[in-house]
């Protein structure tokens, strides 16, 4: 192979830009990093040139670690978006600098760039200067200054980014030529999926520094593994059903599960991707064929003009319990929506908004199973079990993987706590298949923190002490996690054995739409109720009450979307924490979510924020959801 990446990792401060990317490349691939700006692909191009140093894991190139070697030893030759060619310089000798530095003869020189020149479509143009070339010709020359000291990997950033849509066009082709006929090994950065589809033999999807999915275009394209390739590459509609007796029940619609689909346990939730191509719409009913299968009937939303067809935004009817995860439903929404492509006839009218329409499936995909991942932090120096098995407990029933995360102060102890870490690891993967075990080096609080990001993980399991009145004693680390995580933290003091009453203390506005939306994720992972509480002032105004009526009616309609059995309230309290206490107790809640303070909040208040006065005055498990 020519490239091999292993647990490749940048951190910029205390933000994990790239995150323990492994991948391999083959002799003479095109790989194309497919991601949306800021995902961190250009990070990782500029880690295998040299340009940007790892925090951690290694580089191998044609089987020689260059991870720690300067650029100009590693074989590689670099595109940048922005042309980077030497203004005083001709065409010609611009290909030849690289050449030069290396003493390289002139003859050999002179051929060799001319050969190039030829190459990339701009022979008998090489005396010309920069600001004599269109923006296409430029990049033609830095692609053959890259290519002219037969680097052994190519590497180009968004090389057609700064381009025309018919230049672009060109130049891939002509990218496409000259490395199918050189054979050279070359990874292309991009966010346009059309540039990656039409370039790549393998595509790489990268979100938020994690390479999420590798695979070919059309494997991507129909056959994608997770919800973030479904949903980025492409228009599609991803619904969440259930698997029920060999089918999955979407509604009144069912949809056989075949034999190549991901294993799905019974009753468990499954997430199907429509196309939209892939769904035919019908101003009749639609009779069940073996290729066809009635989804539901819905009302066109909107219809737009697209050329050769129209876009289509249905609401469906019919699917009742089915939660839409794309198009995202808005907060308080309770219909389902989809999108469905229309073909554009000038001979028929266009589908009108309100107009009754029936949809059909052709065909679909079964996403493989995914859940809450889930990162558990210990102490290796005092292991409480308690804690530890009821984190395992929430992550088997989360259906997500999980991650044990032991912070050592130093080095020296990196091998003993690792020594009383996995026996307990060995012994969860007995149950637990998707089990992982980090031991990080540093302050608790900060290694939780990057963890959390370079993991991906979606909710931190924190244990906490109780103090000698039986309550938790909130230290520096569950403080600052509280103040700074920005997934929430689930605080347990005394682990309930289920967690089947989830309580959600909201306020009316941002936030509260946030709180409440993972409360309804966790409770239908979970299979648990929801309760929603607003609690306003004795004696406010009408309207500050309406705002409260109209957010927990939403809250209602968002959980009912989600699937999740719920009920609302407000309360009349003047002490906050007292009034969620109280409602705790009555309820006998498994878990009381809230909010942690914002930005704004947290030097004025410094602890005294409601979650952290609830989490210190309850031996109740206490989930903080971040504000922003």
């Amino acid at each position: 192979m020519s490239i091999l990446l292993s647990d490749l990792t940048k951190r910029f401060g205390d933000h994990a830009v790239v995150s323990r990317v492994n991948l391999q490349i083959e002799d003479g691939e095109l790989f194309v990093l497919l991601g949306s700006s800021g995902s961190g692909k250009s990070t990782i191009l500029r880690m295998i040139a040299g340009l940007t140093p790892p925090d951690e894991g290694r580089i191998l190139l044609h089987g020689r670690d260059v991870t720690y070697l300067p650029p100009q030893a590693r074989g590689t030759g670099f595109v940048f978006q922005n042309y980077s060619n030497f203004r005083h310089m001709s065409a010609a000798h611009n290909i030849e600098f690289g050449l030069r530095i290396r003493k390289v003869s002139r003859s050999e020189r002179r051929q060799r760039s001319e050969e190039l020149l030829d190459l990339v479509g701009m022979s008998g143009l090489g005396r010309r200067y920069p600001d004599q070339l269109s923006g296409g010709q430029q990049q033609r020359v830095a692609i053959a200054r890259a290519l002219a000291y037969q680097p052994a990997v190519l590497l180009l950033d968004e090389p057609f980014g700064a381009l025309d849509v018919k230049i672009r066009t060109q130049l891939r082709e002509s990218l496409k030529s000259v490395q199918r006929r050189l054979r050279v090994t070359t990874i292309l950065v991009t966010h346009d999926q059309e540039e990656a589809f039409e370039l790549a033999d393998r595509i790489g999807v990268v979100d938020r520094g994690l390479l999420v999915e590798v695979g070919t275009p059309q494997d991507l394209y129909y056959r994608p593994s997770s919800e973030y390739s479904a949903t980025f590459i492409g228009g599609g509609n991803v619904l969440v059903g259930r698997a029920e007796g060999g089918t999955i029940r979407l509604g009144a619609a069912s949809f056989p599960l075949r034999s190549g689909d991901p294993h799905h346990d019974e009753g468990a939730p499954v997430r199907v991707l429509f196309r939209p191509e892939a769904l035919v719409l019908s101003k009749h009913p639609i009779a069940k064929e073996q290729d066809l299968h009635l989804l539901a009937s819905g009302r066109v939303r909107e219809s737009v003009f697209a050329g050769t067809i129209q876009r289509v935004r249905l609401d469906v009817d019919g699917l009742q319990g089915v939660r839409p995860l794309t198009p995202a439903p808005a907060y308080g929404q309770r219909s389902t929506q989809i999108e469905c492509v229309y073909p554009s006839d000038p001979g028929s009218p266009p589908l009108v908004p309100g107009e009754e329409i029936w949809v059909g499936v052709r065909q679909y995909h079964v996403l493989q199973p995914s859940g809450l991942r889930l990162l558990i932090g210990l102490d290796p120096r005092a292991i409480d079990r308690k804690i530890l098995d009821y984190g395992l407990r929430l992550a088997q029933t989360a259906a997500g993987p999980a991650t044990l995360l032991g912070v050592v102060p130093d080095r020296a102890k990196d091998a003993e706590a690792r020594a009383v870490l996995e026996p307990l690891l060995h012994e969860a993967s007995r149950q637990m298949h998707n089990l992982t075990l980090r031991v990080r080096v540093g302050i608790p609080s900060s290694e939780i923190l990057l963890e959390a990001q370079e993991a991906h993980a979606e909710l931190i399991v924190l244990g906490v002490r109780r103090g000698r009145k039986g309550h938790a004693m909130l230290g520096s680390t569950a403080r600052t996690l509280i103040e700074q995580s920005e997934v929430p933290v689930l605080l347990v003091q005394k682990p309930r054995p289920l967690i089947s009453r989830i309580l959600i203390f909201t306020a009316a506005g941002e936030p509260g739409k946030r709180d409440v939306l993972f409360g309804g994720r966790v409770a239908r992972r979970t299979g648990g109720v929801a309760k929603v509480i607003h609690v306003i002032e004795p004696g406010s105004e009408a309207r500050g009450s309406q705002r409260a009526l109209r957010h927990l009616e939403e809250a209602q309609a968002s959980l009912e979307q989600l699937g999740v059995k719920n009920e609302v309230q407000t309360v009349e309290a003047e002490d906050v924490t007292q009034a969620i206490l109280r409602e705790a107790e009555a309820w006998d809640a498994d878990v009381i979510l809230l909010g942690a303070p914002s930005s704004a909040e947290r030097a004025r208040l410094r602890g005294r924020d409601v979650g952290s006065q609830v989490a210190r005055a309850t031996d109740r498990p206490v989930l903080i959801v971040p504000r922003d």
